[in-house]
């Protein structure tokens, strides 16, 4: 194996051990954002810690993280002093981002060092308009991935805050329609694979990448604003000998450029979940794109809808990639193949 090709694939191997750790540590305070950002008029929750209690109250610990036997009714669903019940039912919302995120996280981080290897000139400390190519270039790539994984995500998650609630069919879209008008054992039995199978069955392969207009919008903005702002935050406490930050420096300068890229495209996140939610409640809005979207979203929710799940949001990508940026400077990748040499 060439250098080149060593250095490809550590990056490959960074990328999916930070994805797959960060999503490990932040995977309910996700949850929440999914469930504040898809509360049309009443809302069931005042917030992310008032919506974590609630999960957990009605549907037990490991309802934060998806499980499918949230999806049933109370006395289906095991008793939460049996955890060997719970453990045996698959975490579906959770093991989609995870068996996801690692090759989404790997493309991103990956592609963005491609780039801007590829287009910063030898020996340039800093070209801001490159590093935001660069970022450009990253988050196009992983959209591939990405829209697919959060399709089935957001289903997962979304689910228990719709247990109770009656479902509407009236105002949905056809695509929406053509999921939902499923048998009760579907609905009650709901599970990452059976939505992509019944997705894949009614829509084809378009029905895994409902919203990725909405993606791209949100995913390409967040690379050009956080790889150029890592970047320059890192570059301030470059060591004279070492040529490179410290590991704490690292993962402060990711949290940081995270956390500001997250709300920066907020309101691009909002419009790309409620495209992508396919069951609606009584009463919610059922969307046409991302302007029918924006439109209503606007019209009947005011301003201020575009910045929910916001806190949620930013608590969620800061460690992700603070945990990206430490595990790139800690080399994970460049120990693992080295062992295997």
């Amino acid at each position: 194996m060439s250098s080149q090709d060593l250095s490809i694939a550590a990056k490959l191997i960074n990328g999916g051990v930070a994805g797959f750790m960060g999503v490990t540590c932040v995977f309910p305070i996700d949850l929440a954002k999914t469930r504040l950002q898809n509360q049309q008029g009443r809302d069931m929750y005042k917030g992310m810690v008032d919506c974590l209690r609630k999960t957990v109250r009605a549907e037990g610990f490991f309802g934060m993280y998806r499980v499918k036997e949230a999806l049933l009714p109370p006395w289906e669903a095991a008793p939460w002093g049996d955890p060997a019940a719970h453990l045996c039912s698959l975490p579906s919302g959770a093991a989609v981002n995870l068996a996801l995120v690692t090759p989404e996280k790997a493309i991103k981080l990956a592609a963005n060092d491609f780039f801007r290897q590829l287009l910063m000139e030898d020996g340039a400390r800093q070209n801001l308009k490159m590093e935001m190519l660069a970022g450009c270039g990253a988050g196009m790539c992983q959209v591939v991935v990405t829209c697919p994984m959060e399709m089935l995500k957001i289903q997962m998650q979304d689910a228990g805050r719709l247990v109770g609630h009656p479902q509407g069919s009236a105002a949905a879209s056809p695509s929406s329609r053509s999921y939902s008008t499923g048998s009760a054992s579907t609905h009650e039995r709901s599970s990452a694979t059976l939505t992509a199978r019944e997705l894949l069955r009614t829509q084809g392969l378009a029905g895994l990448y409902r919203g990725l207009g909405a993606t791209i919008l949100r995913d390409i903005p967040f690379s050009i604003i956080y790889f150029p702002l890592f970047a320059n935050l890192n570059h301030l406490r470059v060591g004279e000998h070492s040529g490179r930050a410290s590991f704490a420096h690292s993962f402060v300068s990711g949290c940081a450029a995270g956390s500001v890229a997250a709300v920066a495209v907020t309101p691009l996140d909002v419009l790309k979940t409620r495209i992508q939610t396919l069951k609606k409640g009584l009463g919610e809005d059922s969307y046409n794109g991302i302007a029918d979207c924006a439109r209503k979203l606007w019209t009947r929710e005011g301003p201020a809808a575009f910045m929910k799940g916001a806190g949620c949001r930013a608590l969620v990508i800061a460690p992700l990639f603070g945990i990206a940026q430490g595990v790139y400077f800690l080399g994970i990748g460049e120990l693992v193949l080295r062992g295997l040499q």
